[in-house]
C-alpha cells in the first residue's frame, strides 16, 4: 500500500485532503474566490468581450476555471486553452485545437481563420454563445495577446461572436495595464485578482479539505494552522504541500493530531521546499 493511502486510513479518510492537482470537488469558497468566480460568470452572460482573472502561482485560478467549465449553462461552447505559446498562427491552431474545429493539414492562416469565422457564425445562428478560456495567459506574447484582441472583432450585428477569458498570474495584469496594450485594455470588461489567504481563512481551507474527505477538520491544533500561513504566506498550493508532508510525519510517529512541533521537524528537515527556497534567498540577500 502507498505511504499516502496508509495515512489517509490512519486518520480514517476516504483519500489524502492535501492534493496538488486541480480538483473541484475539493473547491473552498473564500470570499476572494466566491468573487473571483461571480466576476467569470458575469463575463459570461453579460457578452463581456475579455474577462480578466489574475492570482499567484497556486491561488486556485485552475481549479475555478474547472469549476466553470462543469457548471456553466449548455447553451454555452467552452474552449480551453492552457499555457499556449508560439507566434502568429500557431495561437490561432491552439484555439481551433480548443473548439474542435478540424482544417486541412496545410492550411493557411487566412483559411484557418476562415474555418474559426464559419464555426463561429453557426453557433451564433444556433442561438449558441462560444467562449474562450485561456489559462496561464502571462505566457502568451504581446503579439498573442494583440491577435486575440483581434478575434473579438469578430461579430455580427451588435453582438459578440467570440469572448475570451484571460487567467494568469500577476504579470498579465502589468502587461494589459501597459501603454502598448491600451486597445486591449479597451475591451476588457470585468477583472479580478485572488489575493492570498489570511490566517483565518488558512485554517478555514485546511479544516475544509479534511472535511472533505471524511475528517473531522481538528486533524490540526489551531497553532498549526496559524504556523501553516506562517510558512506559506497563503497560498493554496503551498498550504496544501506542507500539510501533506506533515500529515505523512504525523502518521509516521502515530500522532492523530497535527501539531507545531511536527511542523517544526519538517521544517528543520528541508522537506518543505517553498520554506527552504525562501531561506536560501534570504541569505543570498
Amino acid at each position: 500500500m502507498k505511504p499516502e493511502a496508509l495515512y489517509a486510513d490512519f486518520f480514517g479518510l476516504s483519500e489524502r485532503p492535501f492534493t496538488l492537482l486541480p480538483d473541484p470537488s475539493f473547491l473552498f469558497w473564500s470570499k476572494a474566490h466566491r468573487n473571483a468566480y461571480t466576476i467569470l460568470d458575469y463575463g459570461i452572460f453579460s457578452r463581456a468581450p475579455i474577462t480578466v482573472v489574475t492570482g499567484e502561482i497556486g491561488s486556485g485560478k485552475t481549479t475555478l476555471v474547472h469549476h466553470l467549465i462543469r457548471n456553466t449553462d449548455e447553451s454555452v461552447t467552452i474552449g480551453l486553452v492552457s499555457n499556449a505559446q508560439g507566434g502568429r498562427g500557431e495561437l490561432l491552431q491552439w484555439v481551433l485545437n480548443a473548439l474542435s474545429v478540424e482544417v486541412p493539414r496545410g492550411a493557411t492562416y487566412v483559411q484557418k481563420f476562415q474555418k474559426l469565422q464559419d464555426f463561429l457564425i453557426a453557433e451564433y445562428a444556433a442561438e449558441r454563445r462560444v467562449v474562450l478560456i485561456f489559462d496561464e495567459a502571462q505566457n502568451l506574447s504581446i503579439q498573442g495577446l494583440e491577435e486575440l484582441r483581434m478575434l473579438t472583432n469578430i461579430n455580427a450585428n451588435k453582438d459578440e461572436l467570440i469572448q475570451l477569458i484571460l487567467v494568469g498570474q500577476p504579470e498579465l495584469r502589468d502587461v494589459i495595464r501597459s501603454p502598448r496594450m491600451r486597445q486591449l485594455a479597451q475591451r476588457v470588461a470585468a477583472s479580478f485578482h485572488i489575493p492570498a489567504m489570511d490566517a483565518a481563512t488558512v485554517a478555514q481551507y485546511i479544516r475544509h479539505r479534511l472535511q472533505s474527505v471524511g475528517g473531522t477538520g481538528q486533524e490540526f491544533t489551531d497553532g498549526a494552522c496559524r504556523m501553516v500561513h506562517e510558512q506559506t504566506g497563503g497560498v493554496p498550493r503551498l498550504v496544501n504541500q506542507f500539510c501533506d508532508i506533515a500529515m505523512v510525519y504525523a502518521w509516521s510517529t502515530e500522532q492523530k493530531t497535527v501539531t507545531e512541533d511536527i511542523l517544526q521537524s519538517v521544517l528543520e528537515d528541508g522537506l518543505f521546499f517553498a520554506a527552504t527556497l525562501a531561506a536560501e534567498e534570504s541569505d543570498a540577500t
